[in-house]
């Protein structure tokens, strides 16, 4: 049987193994750097977001709440982030790039973006608008699809 351009089984093994080809290749990258995974999602999120509080960063960066207070305390110690009270909420604590995480942050992102920007040079911008149009509308179905199955399974 002919496989059809069209079908979405075809369509979704093609996304994984692309995802898992540019994953290994961005990850090599970043392990290059001489920093973890982990460390790098966080800095980069606090380079682009700027001070969060330690509990808004995990799901930020998809890490727990005992993962992301591990990952804090690490670069706290590296001296790559600061952390303080919230003005606001005493309860709340507020981590913070320091000079130092800054200095370290911004050229290893700029490494990662060239990469990014590598994967892609293949396609033009046409490509690109209509490949985010597909994968936001997969996202948000996909989304609302596990919502309802939820929904079903604690009803």
């Amino acid at each position: 049987m002919a496989k059809r351009s069209s079908d979405p089984v075809h369509c979704w093994l093609i996304w994984r193994k692309a995802h898992e080809a540019a994953s290994d290749y961005l990850y090599r990258g970043i392990a290059e750097t001489g920093i973890s995974d982990t460390d790098f999602r966080v800095l980069e999120a606090l380079l682009h977001k700027g001070p969060l509080p330690v509990n808004t960063i995990g799901p930020k960066v998809h890490l727990t709440p005992g993962s992301i207070s591990v990952a804090v305390d690490r670069l706290l110690e590296k001296g790559l982030v600061s952390r303080a009270e919230s003005p606001d909420d005493r309860r709340v604590r507020v981590v913070a790039l320091t000079k130092s995480g800054k200095d370290l942050i911004v050229p290893i992102f700029r490494k990662h973006s060239a990469e990014i920007a590598r994967l892609f040079a293949d396609a033009n911008s046409k490509e690109l608008q209509i490949l985010e149009s597909v994968l936001k509308k997969a996202g948000k179905r996909a989304r609302a699809l596990a919502d309802e199955r939820s929904k079903i399974i604690n009803s």
